[in-house]
C-alpha cells in the first residue's frame, strides 16, 4: 500500500520537476509509510525512499514501515536528512517552520535547492482507495450505533448535563473498537445549540427542546463525522419549521454531490434554500470539508471554494440555521464521492427523532 502511494507521489514530483519531498508533516507521513508514532520524517524520490526516526521509535518503526528504507536519527530529524538530500527537492511549506527551513538550508551540501511545495500529499489523501473507505465505513458505523445508544437508554438526553452526554458518546464509541475520537463531540440544547461549535457543559439537558449532537469515531487512523439534532419532547413550531427547512436543504446539497461537480456550486445548492426561507444570516459556515485521516481535509465546500469534487473524495454536508439565543439545527452526512450518486456513510435516520 505504502509503496503504490509512493509512487503516485513521484508522479508529482515529476510534474514540477523535483528529485525528492521531505516529508515532516506526521499525518502525511503516517499515509505514505505506515508510521503511527510522533516523530518521523521521510524522502521520497525518484531513486530513494527513506523514513527518519529516533531510538524511541526504531523498534515501532521496524513493525510498520514496509516499503521504505529506515535510517536512525537524532530527535533533531532534520540534521540527518539534510546530510541524504541531492539536486531540487522539495518540502511541505505548510508544514515546516521558519526556524526549521533556515535550520535545514544551512545544513544542506553544496548544491541542493530547496523549493516550496504546497499539498502534493494531501492532494493524494484527499482521493480514498478500498481500504480508506472501509476504515471509514467502520467508523461511521459506530458513530450510528452511539446515536442509537441514546435512544435505548432510559434517560437518554433530558435530564442529564451536556458533559456527562458527551463522555458517555466517548465511552461507548470506544468501548465498540473506536481509537479515541478525532474530535471532542458536540453536544448542546436548547440555546447553547446555536453555536455551532458549542463546548458541552455542566448544564442539564432540559425536556422539549433541541439537542445538537456532533461526534464522529477512528478507526485504523480514519475519521468519520457526523452530525444529528434531537427532540427532548415536544417542541415549537418554529423549531419543527427550521428543523424541515435544514433538512430539505441537506438532502438537495447531498443529491448533488457527484463527481465534477464544483465545490462552490455544491454550497451554494443548500445555501440558497435556507437564504430564501429569509435565514441568510444564520448559516454563517460552509457546507463541507473532507475528512480521512484528519477530520478536516481537503476538498472544502464553501461559498468561495475552489475546485471540483472528484471520485475517491470524502465529504461532509452540514448546512446549519443558528437563531442566536433561541436553538440551532444541523445535519450532517459523510459521504463518498463517486461517478453517480454518493456512497452515504453515516446511517443515522435524518427525519427529526425524539430522544426523551
Amino acid at each position: 500500500m505504502s509503496a503504490r502511494r509512493a509512487d503516485r507521489l513521484v508522479d508529482l514530483l515529476a510534474e514540477r520537476e523535483l528529485d525528492a519531498l521531505i516529508v515532516t508533516n506526521v499525518t502525511n507521513v503516517r499515509y505514505l509509510t505506515g508510521f503511527t508514532g510522533t516523530n518521523g520524517a521521510c524522502v521520497v524520490g525518484r531513486e530513494e525512499r527513506v523514513f527518519f526516526t529516533d531510538f524511541r521509535y526504531v523498534q515501532q518503526s521496524g513493525e510498520q514501515v514496509r516499503d521504505f528504507e529506515r535510517a536512525d536519527a537524532s530527535r533533531d530529524l532534520l540534521a540527518d536528512i539534510s546530510a541524504r538530500l541531492r539536486g531540487t527537492v522539495g518540502f511541505e511549506e505548510d508544514h515546516l517552520t521558519v526556524a526549521a527551513h533556515r535550520k535545514l538550508g544551512e545544513s544542506v551540501p553544496d548544491g541542493v535547492e530547496l523549493v516550496p511545495v504546497p499539498g502534493l500529499v494531501e492532494r493524494l489523501r484527499s482521493v480514498k482507495d478500498e481500504t480508506e473507505v472501509a476504515a471509514m465505513a467502520a467508523a461511521a458505523d459506530i458513530a450510528t450505533a452511539a446515536y442509537e445508544s441514546l435512544r435505548e437508554r432510559e434517560r437518554g438526553l433530558a435530564g442529564r448535563t451536556e458533559r456527562d452526554v458527551a463522555m458517555g458518546l466517548v465511552r461507548f464509541m470506544e468501548d465498540q473498537g473506536s481509537e479515541p475520537p478525532c474530535f471532542p463531540p458536540i453536544v448542546a440544547s436548547g440555546a447553547h445549540g446555536s453555536l455551532p461549535h458549542a463546548v458541552p457543559r455542566d448544564v442539564e439537558i432540559a425536556r422539549d427542546t433541541l439537542v445538537v449532537i456532533d461526534l464522529g469515531a477512528r478507526v485504523d487512523g480514519y475519521c468519520s463525522d457526523c452530525t444529528r439534532t434531537l427532540a427532548t419532547g415536544s417542541v415549537t413550531d418554529e423549531m419543527r419549521e427550521v428543523y424541515g427547512l435544514v433538512q430539505s436543504a441537506q438532502v438537495e446539497a447531498l443529491a448533488a454531490v457527484t463527481a465534477g461537480a464544483e465545490c462552490g456550486a455544491l454550497d451554494a445548492v443548500a445555501r440558497e434554500i435556507i437564504d430564501a426561507a429569509g435565514h441568510a444570516d444564520h448559516f454563517g459556515h460552509g457546507l463541507g470539508h473532507g475528512v480521512g485521516l484528519q477530520v478536516h481535509e481537503t476538498p472544502r465546500l464553501g461559498k468561495t471554494a475552489e475546485g471540483q469534487v472528484g471520485a475517491g473524495n470524502a465529504v461532509t454536508v452540514e448546512p446549519g440555521v443558528y437563531l442566536p439565543g433561541e436553538f440551532g439545527v444541523r445535519i450532517e452526512d459523510l459521504v463518498v464521492v463517486t461517478e453517480a450518486e454518493p456512497c452515504v456513510l453515516t446511517a443515522f435516520p435524518k427525519d427529526l427523532v425524539t430522544v426523551r
